[in-house]
């Protein structure tokens, strides 16, 4: 192994951006079967916007409940969807089975059930 790989192999992992840790302790502290929108998320930090907050679930949200932030059409985040619709269904997240018409189509979340707006449980700590 050379000198210079040794020392990247040592080196700390970067820093988390401080938006980013933000985002991901909005996320743990949505209670299971409830969403938050990434749109609700910003707004809640007062911060940023959707994308911002799509772009850190992106890139560090592996290690929250990610499948609690969504889009705010409600549909299943595509290429994930069977993973999430497994913890929906695991947490009695409300959803909104695909039309009769829509044979082989996944469901939405239920938003206007599931959604959450950040007060109660343990959030108001966030």
């Amino acid at each position: 192994m050379s000198e210079d790989h040794r020392d990247r192999a040592d080196a700390a992992p970067p820093e988390l951006p401080e938006y980013a840790e933000r985002v991901l302790d909005v996320a743990e502290h949505i209670p299971p079967g409830r969403v938050m929108t990434y749109g609700d998320v910003a707004e809640w930090l007062g911060a940023g916007g959707p994308r911002q907050v799509g772009r850190v679930m992106a890139l560090y949200g592996g290690a929250v409940p990610w499948w609690r932030v969504v889009r705010a059409d409600g549909a299943l985040l595509p290429g994930h969807e069977l993973r999430a619709l497994e913890h929906y269904r695991d947490e009695a997240t409300p959803l909104r089975e695909a039309g009769r018409t829509a044979e082989g189509q996944l469901p939405r979340l239920d938003m206007k059930r599931a959604r959450w707006d950040g007060t109660g449980g343990e959030a108001a700590h966030v």
